[in-house]
């Protein structure tokens, strides 16, 4: 049992450093010039609307889909009213 929580607490020891360093990257990353702030900013925009306009473009096609096969439906109960 002792072995196995060493090997715990290397592991969460380990991961928990690992943590630490990809802060510290992103923080660099970030903090190393104000020109490379402004363009990675822009980058990760970017990023950002490309996905978003993915999204809209499936609930478009998916609304459309259902305009298109829900008015039938519409027009049988205008008849039948």
């Amino acid at each position: 049992m002792g072995g196995r929580m060493a090997a715990v607490f290397c592991l969460l020891l380990v991961s928990s450093a690992a943590a630490v360093s990809v802060q510290q990257r992103s923080e660099v990353r970030y903090a190393s010039n104000p020109i490379r702030k402004v363009v990675t900013m822009l980058q990760d925009m970017q990023k950002k609307v490309t996905e978003e306009g993915k999204k809209e473009e499936e609930l478009y096609h998916k609304f459309m889909c259902f305009c298109k096969t829900s008015g039938g439906d519409l027009d049988a109960s205008i008849e039948a009213a």
